[in-house]
């Protein structure tokens, strides 16, 4: 053999292939595409103020250019040197690395993407991805990172029907916490970007166990409207996010955002995140995938507390009594009961114990036999299950009012006579507000702001509120549950002939009795810790009690008193007393009228009255 001419061919060979890819990069225009919108949408570009643009993308790992974080064209240019590096070592491994941006850039010269990427192929294999579906668990008041809901996507394969959705796969974006902070602090980080969040992948079973089971949420679920090359395009670019980490913050860029900015990646002209430069409430980007077009009709997945409620309100009093006794062990009888009664007997103390071995935290041993025990001895009866379905609710999350709001008043006060108000609140949602789409007896007031003019043209900064929380969930026979509130901010009381500001801390344990639906009311034990213009600029506490009631007169109105004495100690003032009658009129989805009195008493007393337009958006 002639190897001579077997090495030049050789030669050759390769440096046809080098001239080749160099030839396949130089056909690119470099400065048009780094500014074409999918191009920006791939490296998470945002507008910037010091620069043309910013990644959200927080780690160096991510890019391939050392300024590629605030730069989409020198990214760009690193992307395509490697991808069609004349090394094809560096080539194949930056296209497995990247093989969304590889597709698109090919896709620009019209031309296949050739991927020879063995561990994507399995993980496509694993997903066999047909279709997305987003899934929206309601919010979660102990939690603050869940307190407006949360989304997370699921990948429906290509064989799955209803009964093997659990064992599909979910996307799921979270803040990964240090695992000793308590509640209070992971609230601060979680508020200034301190936590770094990420996309993992797992099954979906575990998310339904975790929020429906545990957390005891419902959970309702979109089917999206994107085809198998779409759902292609956002599964490629989520492997990419495996080298990408940002810094979670829970008001804007949070799970919710960053999905929306996953599923851009499923179309050219789908544009998403635009809609919210401030914040992302997860209903809020609910309905913007509505608007945009992408959702089918929603499935509702009840809660193990909304079951076991529904339960509870259909079965008999007499056999509830005996589902206690069931729950530890005396099992009904024939000759006491009817088969449909033992049914419903056994089946309601199977759900009951179930639920308190996730609420309660029951040792799993002892009650996983119990519960066993419940389930051989109703499975001996051959009846129908007596209890019906829970059911759905009317109004799905993204069909309630929007989460921001804005109000213009008309208010009268004993210290400053007639006034104009403005009121803006970020998100997202109190007692009066229309309770469609929302979580009953549950308030989260986020930035709530008023300023005042009076008839002299004085204005005034009336009213900033951080955080104003309110967890009101009923007690009955059988939740035994724990009501609660939490304020921080800045308000005005009465003393020495006008209203001095204090900026205080507040809060306070109790209970609500009632349905959170129709008729509501709470007592709280409470406390507050006041400073300012107000107290002198020394600390003042307060203790004392707070209580009210909901209720709901018709569709469209709902009436709230609310009231509360707090003694204050080592004061020139005995107390801060507040009272407040309110009735609120909701005209539409996002628009509402609202009428309030109040009373208030510090150093000295304060009557207003108030009329209020607002404005959901």
């Amino acid at each position: 053999m002639n190897y001579s001419v077997l090495s030049k061919a050789l030669l050759t060979g390769c440096g046809l292939c080098a001239s080749s890819l160099a030839f396949s990069a130089n056909s690119l225009n470099v400065e048009q595409l780094a500014q074409d919108p999918y191009w920006l949408k791939l490296g998470h570009y945002l507008p910037a103020t010091l620069s043309s643009h910013k990644s959200t993308v927080d780690n160096d790992e991510f890019y391939l250019a050392q300024d590629g974080y605030r730069s989409p064209q020198s990214e760009l240019q690193a992307t395509i040197d490697a991808l069609y590096n004349a090394d094809t070592s560096i080539a194949e491994q930056t296209r497995c690395q990247y093989p969304a941006r590889y597709t698109w850039l090919q896709n620009q010269k019209g031309e296949q993407a050739d991927l020879n990427c063995p561990e994507l192929e399995t993980w496509r294999e694993v997903l066999d991805p047909e279709g997305l579906t987003l899934v929206f668990p309601t919010a979660f008041m102990n939690n603050p990172s869940s307190m407006f809901g949360h989304t997370l996507l699921r990948i429906d394969a290509k064989d799955q029907t209803r009964h093997k959705e659990l064992v599909a796969f979910a996307i799921n974006f979270a803040a990964e916490p240090e695992t000793d902070d308590n509640a209070a602090l992971y609230a601060l980080k979680g508020l200034i970007g301190s936590y770094p969040g990420r996309f993992t992948v797992m099954p979906y079973y575990r998310k339904v166990r975790e929020y429906n089971d545990i957390e005891s949420r419902d959970i309702w679920e979109y089917r999206l409207k994107l085809n198998e090359a779409e759902v292609e395009r956002v599964l490629l670019h989520l492997w990419e996010m495996q080298r990408a980490e940002f810094d979670y913050y829970f008001a804007d860029e949070n799970c919710s955002y960053q999905l929306l900015a996953l599923l851009e990646l499923a179309r050219d002209d789908l544009s998403l995140v635009e809609q919210f430069p401030m914040h992302a409430i997860p209903s809020d980007t609910v309905e913007a995938l509505n608007q945009a077009g992408l959702l089918e009709q929603p499935n509702y997945r009840e809660s193990f507390g909304t079951r076991l409620l529904h339960q509870a309100n259909e079965i008999d009093p007499e056999l509830f009594d005996a589902a206690v006794a069931a729950k530890q062990g005396d099992f009904p009888s024939a000759d006491e009961y009817s088969d449909t009664e033992r049914a419903a007997i056994l089946e309601f103390s199977y759900e009951w114990l179930n639920f308190e071995l996730y609420d309660l935290g029951l040792e799993r041993d002892p009650t996983a036999k119990r519960l066993t025990e419940l389930l051989y001895q109703r499975s001996r009866i051959k009846v129908d299950s007596p209890f019906s379905q829970a059911p759905t609710p009317e109004i799905s999350p993204e069909k309630g009012h929007a989460s921001a709001r804005s109000g213009l008043s008309y208010q009268y006060s004993d210290h400053y006579g007639q006034q104009a108000t403005l009121e803006w609140r970020v998100a997202y949602h109190d007692l009066l507000d229309s309770q469609q789409g929302f979580i009953p007896g549950a308030k989260i007031s986020f930035l709530d702001t008023q300023v005042s003019v009076d008839e002299q043209g004085t204005s005034r900064f009336d009213r900033f509120y951080l955080i104003d929380a309110m967890a009101l969930a009923p007690s009955n026979r059988i939740f035994d549950s724990l009501a609660w509130n939490a304020r921080i901010g800045y308000d005005r009381m009465p003393n020495d002939g006008k209203l001095e500001g204090r900026w205080f801390g507040q809060g306070g344990y109790g209970k609500a009795w009632g349905d959170a639906k129709t008729l509501h009311f709470y007592s709280l034990l409470s406390a507050e810790i006041s400073g300012g213009q107000l107290t002198d600029y020394e600390a003042t506490f307060g203790a004392g009690i707070e209580a009210g009631l909901i209720y709901q007169l018709a569709d469209q109105h709902r009436i709230g008193l609310e009231g509360q004495y707090l003694a204050l100690i080592d004061s020139d003032a005995d107390q801060n007393a507040k009272a407040t009658a309110s009735w609120h009129w909701q005209l539409s989805r996002n628009t509402a009228l609202r009428s309030q009195v109040s009373y208030f008493n510090w150093g000295e007393e304060e009557l207003s009255g108030k009329l209020t337009a607002y404005l959901y958006f």
